[in-house]
């Protein structure tokens, strides 16, 4: 951008508790010129198998984020001062046809895409992940996939339903929206319903970092094996709430014990920082379940990790 960018609500003149409910009280897109980077929300939970309530997973995690500021000393970067970042609002889609919804999430993503060069989306539920993905390679190809989650969510029906939130990457890998030799699951435990569900996620392209691994191994020793996975290819995020543990993020719909700290999630999200990171989602905040505004706040911050990390490519891209 050859202009300086616009950045948040200057909270030494408007309290951060007052103003538009922007993430981070950024400022709306339509109130910028050229945008480098959108954040946008799917109010959308209808392909959810247990509690319900990601629907105002957007609003509450906007709300979470009103305490962000601008330097990130973490990455030691400032991105909404090298970039320009806005909330785009939310994309409206159909809550009582699945189908139809996608359909609308996927168009609607793809017509921002053009509009901007990264998306980071809040949601909604996790089936939100396959239209995302079919927008995203369209603009870049087949994607690697960094896929946090307690779940593998490559499970093939519901109810003899192919398309919810149990289903995104079985889906995207299937229609070639995700690279099978470059896509990993980070986080996962807990029961499954056979070992064949293993046996086929492998077969879908993806390797596993589990929660036990990063407890067993470090930090360090998860980063090395994503990044020699992953590579220089392009990068989407995928960050389902629950990969934390559930003291950690009570809100969410489908908790699973001995989860990730949310201290492991930010600093693994801060190692891929480096690489080409197109898009991401954080998803599955569900607020009727939170306490104190806990599980909000940490999603909120894994997004600014992702932000940053963003601007930094941009950046990077342009040689600055």
């Amino acid at each position: 951008m050859s202009s300086t960018p616009i950045g948040p609500a200057d909270a030494s003149k408007t309290p951060r508790y007052a103003g538009l409910s922007t993430f981070a009280r950024l400022p709306r897109i339509e109130d910028v010129g050229e945008t480098d980077i959108a954040v946008v929300g799917i109010p959308f939970d209808s392909g959810v198998s247990f509690r319900p309530g990601a629907r105002f997973g957007p609003e509450h995690v906007r709300a979470s984020s009103r305490l962000l500021r601008p330097y990130n000393p973490a990455q030691d970067f400032s991105g909404w001062e090298a970039v320009q970042m806005a909330d785009a609002g939310d994309i409206a889609a159909n809550p009582f046809n699945i189908h139809t919804a996608v359909e609308q999430i996927a168009e609607a993503a793809a017509e921002l895409g053009e509009r901007v060069d990264r998306i980071l989306t809040i949601g909604g539920d996790h089936t939100i992940a396959y239209p995302l993905l079919k927008a995203i390679s369209a603009k870049h190809g087949p994607v690697a996939v960094v896929h946090f989650d307690a779940h593998l969510d490559t499970w093939d029906t519901y109810f003899d339903e192919p398309i919810t939130h149990g289903t995104p990457f079985r889906r995207a890998s299937e229609d070639g929206f995700i690279d099978r030799t470059a896509s990993m699951h980070v986080g996962t435990r807990g029961p499954l319903y056979g070992k064949g569900d293993l046996e086929d996620d492998e077969r879908l392209g993806f390797s596993i970092i589990t929660s036990e691994f990063v407890e067993e191994h470090g930090v360090p020793a998860a980063l090395e094996r994503l990044r020699q996975r992953v590579g220089d290819r392009p990068l989407y995020v995928s960050v389902d709430i629950d990969v934390l543990d559930p003291a950690h993020a009570p809100g969410t719909g489908t908790p699973e014990a001995g989860g990730l700290t949310s201290r492991e999630l930010l600093r693994i999200i801060r190692g891929l920082a480096d690489l080409n990171m197109v898009g991401a989602d954080v998803v599955e905040v569900a607020p009727a379940y939170d306490h104190a505004q806990i599980t909000g706040i940490a999603a909120s911050h894994v997004s600014y990790e992702i932000l940053t990390a963003m601007a930094r490519a941009i950046v990077r891209g342009r040689g600055e």
